[in-house]
């Protein structure tokens, strides 16, 4: 009747809840009970499961999944089986789905279930080494060694020389250090040593890092701890070269990448020498060069095992080792203890021996010199070094990037002596006459240029570019703008000498045989005060307006022969400047060709005034004092024109000295043109308006000039051996000023009026005087006989009624000039940043004598042409010269009226 019983509810009631016992067959799950069937299958229908037993079919259900899957299907299919619920045993689960990381763990209670297991673990600790290794392996490989040559670090000071090797500065780029790198060769072994002794002993073999130092490093900056740098010479090397001074962790890390790969590529030779010439040392000085130099004062492969030890010593803070810093005494006393353990510290690495550590201690710290400023720049040494760069960029020979990367030694052609005479000649006769508080309306604003050149090779060994190079940065003796004045008249005298006055009656543009090269002895040019100015073949010159003009001499003077027309040589009206002759023989000659004859001379075609107006001759150009010096070198030379320099040798880092530009000589004149302006030139010095350069004592030629309306002043001259230039003007130098212009010296000084004979003449004397004082006294060449007689136009006939015969008064604007005047922009002012005023007005007063001087005669009853009216004449010989020689400034013809 078994077929007809009542099967037992399925998962329900008390019994069914309580599990079968256990059959202790192995297709049992392991741990626990035979589960029965969970629901109405197969096993559950056709067999009947005898309490506290198991089913059969559930039992040959699980020997098929042994048999088919393994036990723990067996297991579970004999749980099936049961239809019991889910997890075998009291209280147990079956185990969980196995995951990638078991955890929290599975099958564990309480605090074993969060403890990781061993295997946990190591996989966690493997995996993060394994990062680690990877990020510093992309670290390594993405990080790469500056180039050290285009690092900032590597951005070093030029040292320049004056011409005798002495040291004259150390500067570069403004704000660069003072830096200059040497060879390791260079430095002392003495010094290698001290410094890895004391710095890092084991630099030669280690592998440049210090990863415990970095550590220590990193965690007192993560916890606000002192901060520290890294402890091996690689380190600061890398860091010197290549980083910021900043301690934070972004720096150390990069600094440990860097650190590692410079170890690993750059030979330890290369590293030291970096770092010796990148440390900083106090003083300004970077490098182990520049520290010799600045405690020591010489190069460091001079300096013994003490100096190098006290170097070292500096390494660790120099403002606490330098005696001449803080409290001297105190950092006297820590210089001493410091230098002795560093000493003694080269003992016990074996690098010195004690008697030999033992003798210097007792001898004591190392002389030690006074600091001093190796970058200044203030006086005239900027000035010196801002040409000296000007040349080399200009020549090609170094570019500005280069020159300001520094590196280089500079041997100048400034002579020291010279300069500094230069520097005195102008402060004496500042401080003597200019007061600005005594005169502020009147010695406010004045300004010296001056300048010196060798004719026999073209060296500019001194000039004086302005009071202070840090107050006044403009080189007046390079760029200054200022127009010349009649110190331009000799190179009108050599175009009528070297290419001939045109033959009146041929065309514009004539071949030499037709010009006549003029005598000037024997040519001869009217003198007469408001002269009509003519072109060469004699008709009236006119601008393009149809105006014409009459030339006017300072202080509306005639000068010559009454009886002959007024007619005087062209030596004569030089020795007393007077403007009539020369305006006239300019324009017989051509202005083109003048302005050719200045060019072959060494003057610049940039600052020639590209005006074909008579006022050119009179010197509206604005060629600097250098280049006038040059050009006046040129005649002292006897017409051999040179290429000025003031670079003769440039030392790179690597020690090979840098290709100079060849110094070319060009024979501009013949040695019979040049020595005929020199020996005009000297009667100027002898008996004319630069009678003042008779004080240098020896033979001498010059030309004095002042321009239209009193706004500058010149002398130039020159010697066989020397040819100077210098200049006076008065300007508004606020660079912030927008109407910078030229101001009237009418009273500057105390004096009436600023002609070249006065403050430039005294000054070019007392410095010609001290910078040939003990060199040999040397003749000119003796000029010998060219050219003809010429013969300027005669004069214009008498004005009509209707004209105005009176000169142009001080006040005319340069709106009355001719139309021919160029513009502003025409005027080829080398540094128009310097003369962004309206032009300098149009007219000049020229005196062809002396104002106080003289007797009217000529000083001797008839001096040669002497004038016979006005104040001076000729001037003679006697007395103060005084006679102003102005010409006329961007424009026309000077003083001129219109007709």
């Amino acid at each position: 009747m078994s077929g007809n019983r009542r099967k037992p509810p399925q998962g329900r009631g008390r019994r069914a809840a309580q599990p079968p016992p256990s059959s202790g067959r192995r297709s049992a799950s392991r741990g626990g009970e035979q589960q029965p069937p969970s629901g109405p299958g197969p096993e559950a229908q056709g067999h009947r499961s005898a309490p506290g037993g198991s089913g059969h079919g559930g039992r040959a259900e699980a020997r098929r999944a042994a048999q088919g899957g393994g036990r723990r299907r067996a297991a579970s299919a004999a749980a099936n089986a049961q239809g019991g619920r889910r997890g075998a045993g009291r209280g147990r689960e079956t185990p969980e789905r196995k995951r990638f990381i078991d955890y929290p763990r599975a099958g564990k209670h309480g605090v074993r279930r969060w403890l990781p297991s061993w295997k946990l673990v190591s996989a966690t600790g493997f995996g993060f080494v394994g990062l680690l290794i990877v990020a510093f392996a992309i670290g390594l490989w993405m990080v790469e060694v500056p180039d050290q040559a285009k690092a900032d670090a590597r951005s070093q000071t030029n040292v320049y020389y004056w011409e005798n090797g002495d040291r004259l500065a150390v500067a570069g780029a403004e704000g660069e250090k003072n830096r200059q790198n040497v060879s390791l060769s260079q430095m002392p072994k003495s010094l290698q040593h001290a410094v890895v002794a004391s710095e890092n002993a084991s630099f030669w073999d280690d592998s440049g890092v210090d990863p415990m130092g970095i550590a220590r490093a990193g965690f007192n900056m993560a916890t606000g701890g002192e901060t520290q740098g890294g402890s091996t010479i690689t380190q600061q090397f890398v860091k010197n070269n290549y980083l910021t001074q900043d301690q934070t962790i972004k720096r150390k890390v990069t600094e440990l990448f860097i650190s590692i790969k410079a170890g690993a590529t750059m030979k330890k030779s290369e590293i030291l020498e970096g770092y010796l010439n990148t440390a900083y040392f106090g003083r300004g000085a970077f490098g182990v060069q520049a520290a010799s130099q600045a405690y020591f004062g010489k190069d460091v492969e001079k300096i013994d095992a003490s100096e190098g030890a006290y170097l070292t010593t500096l390494l660790n803070g120099s403002a606490l080792y330098d005696p001449y810093e803080g409290d001297r005494k105190a950092n006297e006393a820590r210089s001493l203890k410091k230098w002795t353990s560093v000493l003694n510290r080269e003992v016990e690495v074996h690098k010195m021996s004690r008697a030999k550590a033992d003798e210097y201690i007792d001898k004591g710290l190392p002389d030690i010199k006074p600091p001093k400023k190796a970058m200044d720049k203030r006086g005239q040494k900027g000035y010196l070094i801002d040409l000296a760069n000007r040349y080399l960029v200009n020549n090609d020979v170094l570019t500005r990037e280069q020159l300001n990367r520094g590196g280089y030694q500079i041997t100048t052609t400034f002579d020291k002596k010279k300069t500094f005479a230069l520097r005195d000649s102008v402060n004496k006769i500042y401080k003597e006459n200019i007061d600005p508080k005594k005169r502020p309306d009147l010695d406010t604003h004045v300004q010296f240029g001056g300048a010196s050149v060798s004719p026999s090779d073209g060296r500019i060994v001194a000039l004086y570019g302005g009071k202070d190079y840090v107050k006044h940065f403009t080189n007046n003796a390079d760029e200054t703008g200022v127009p010349v004045g009649s110190t331009f008249k000799p190179f009108v005298l050599s175009a009528a000498m070297r290419d001939g006055v045109r033959d009146r009656s041929g065309g514009e543009q004539q071949s030499a045989d037709q010009r006549t090269l003029a005598n000037p002895d024997k040519s001869f040019y009217s003198g007469k005060n408001k002269m009509l100015v003519r072109n060469y073949n004699g008709e009236i010159w006119k601008n393009k307006e149809g105006e014409s003009w009459r030339q006017t001499n300072d202080g509306n003077q005639d000068y010559g022969e009454k009886s002959e027309d007024y007619r005087i040589n062209l030596r004569e009206a030089m020795v007393h400047s007077v403007n009539t002759p020369y305006v006239q023989l300019g324009m017989d000659v051509g202005i083109p060709t003048v302005r050719k004859n200045a060019e072959d001379a060494g003057l610049l075609p940039s600052s020639l005034n590209k005006s074909n107006s008579p006022s050119f001759s009179l010197g509206i150009s604005t060629p600097s004092a250098i280049r006038m010096a040059g050009a006046y070198g040129t005649f002292a030379a006897e017409g051999k024109q040179r290429d000025l320099y003031s670079v003769t040798k440039v030392v790179g880092q690597d020690g090979k000295r840098l290709t100079l530009p060849e110094h070319k000589v060009k024979q501009s004149f013949s040695p019979q043109v040049a020595n005929n302006v020199t020996d005009v030139l000297t009667d100027v010095v002898e008996r004319g308006t630069g009678t003042v350069a008779k004080g240098i004592g020896r033979p001498a030629a010059g030309k004095t000039g002042t321009t239209d309306g009193n706004k500058s002043a010149w002398f130039a001259g020159y010697t066989p051996q020397l040819s100077t230039a210098v200049g006076m003007w008065r300007m508004n130098d606020d660079a912030s000023a927008k109407n910078r212009k030229f101001l009237e010296m009418f009273g500057t000084g105390g004096q009436e009026k600023i002609h070249g004979a006065s403050f430039p003449a005294q000054i070019w004397t007392s410095y010609m005087k001290a910078a040939l004082k003990g060199t040999s006294v040397k003749q000119f060449p003796k000029a010998q006989p060219i050219g003809d007689k010429v013969y300027g136009p005669g004069e214009s006939p008498e004005p009509t009624p209707t004209e105005t015969t009176a000169p142009p008064s001080p006040s005319e604007t340069p709106s009355e000039t001719p139309s021919e005047e160029p513009s502003e922009s025409e005027s080829n002012d080398p540094s128009p940043s310097e003369t962004s005023c309206p032009p300098l007005d149009p007219r000049c007063q020229e005196n062809g004598g002396n104002d106080n001087g003289g007797n009217g005669n000529g000083g001797n009853g008839n001096g040669g042409n002497g004038g016979t009216s006005g104040p001076g004449g000729d001037g003679g010989g006697t007395g103060d010269p005084g006679g102003t020689d102005s010409g006329q400034i961007f424009g026309g013809p000077v003083g001129s009226r219109k007709e």
